[in-house]
């Protein structure tokens, strides 16, 4: 397989997830902001622009950070590249570069993601979630046609940028509500606490995932096991570390390329093994999260020396 091939998938992999994540958080931020006084909603949108490190670029439009402002700012930007129109746009632009490595089905439900978000200009008044829902349908199709795809390095370069973009998501989801998304004042384990921690469940569409597994209800403490350490919960950090160092195996073993990133996952995936929540909480939730961050981009970084991306 061509380097440039490779790297297509990987990123294509990569920007459909991005999509998909930024979608969800737009959702449960909707409903976070209609269950919040107002300013608690305007927070909520404020940590949505953290979480897909947006801030900046947001401020540079110089509006207030409320839903009718950001809400199209991260669905149809065409100046930001963290929104869902740009998000598409280069997921069907590497879908093009590989077209014959796809699927017919797979290239399909691409294109249609970005056709249904660039029909749009603005939103119209309260239409967001129809959009978003439209949007979470072409997804699915494109995560069905490629599980029916054949078990080839094509395959498996998509899996594998889908899982370090998952990772990634992951992790800034929970520092952002760690650190930002309370407001001022507010008590933690309070009504706002709480809502914001199932914001949190929802945007990984993880509320009955959660509930299954943790019957004593909300708890900050197994929230955070549950998004980090739980194997059962294909979004957690573990189970992405995991799915991360499964698929680098199964291009190696395919391909004979084995080496830095190889490395780097395996130990990766064996400190997970050995890691508690109570360890988590003790060395410091933010502090863990960063360096997790770091891990993933020195991680994306190996990946790409390793197979001649640049």
């Amino acid at each position: 397989m061509l380097s440039r091939t490779a790297a297509a998938l990987y990123w294509m992999g990569r920007y459909v997830e991005r999509a998909d994540f930024t979608a969800r958080l737009i959702e449960a931020t909707v409903r976070l902001d209609a269950l919040s006084s107002r300013p608690a909603g305007d927070a909520a949108w404020a940590s949505a622009l953290n979480v897909i490190e947006a801030t900046e670029a947001f401020a540079l439009l110089g509006q207030p950070q409320q839903r009718q402002h950001v809400e199209p700012f991260l669905l149809l930007s065409t100046d930001h590249p963290g929104s869902i129109l740009r998000c598409l746009e280069a997921a069907r632009s590497n879908a093009r570069v590989v077209r014959t490595a796809l699927s017919r089905e797979a290239w399909s439900a691409i294109n249609q993601a970005w056709l249904t978000i660039s029909a749009h200009k603005t939103i119209p008044d309260n239409t967001s979630l129809a959009l978003i829902a439209r949007l979470q349908v072409d997804v699915l199709s494109f995560t069905g046609a490629i599980a029916r795809m054949l078990f080839h390095p094509s395959l498996m370069f998509i899996h594998l940028g889908a899982a370090v973009e998952r990772a990634d998501n992951t992790a800034r989801l929970l520092e952002v509500k760690y650190h930002i998304l309370l407001p001022e004042g507010e008590r933690v384990g309070g009504a706002i606490d709480r809502d914001q921690w199932t914001t949190i469940l929802q945007t990984v569409s993880a509320v009955n995932a959660y509930r299954m597994l943790y019957r004593e209800g909300l708890n900050v403490t197994n929230v955070i096991e549950f998004l980090t350490l739980r194997a059962e919960f294909p979004r957690s950090l573990v189970a992405c570390v995991g799915e991360v160092e499964r698929q680098l195996r199964n291009i190696a073993q395919v391909t004979d390329y084995f080496g830095q990133a190889d490395s780097l996952a395996m130990t990766r995936h064996a400190n997970f093994k050995r890691t508690s929540v109570g360890q988590i909480v003790g060395e410091g939730l933010h502090e863990y999260l960063e360096d997790f961050l770091a891990q993933n981009a020195m991680l994306d970084e190996a990946i790409g020396r390793q197979f001649r991306f640049v």
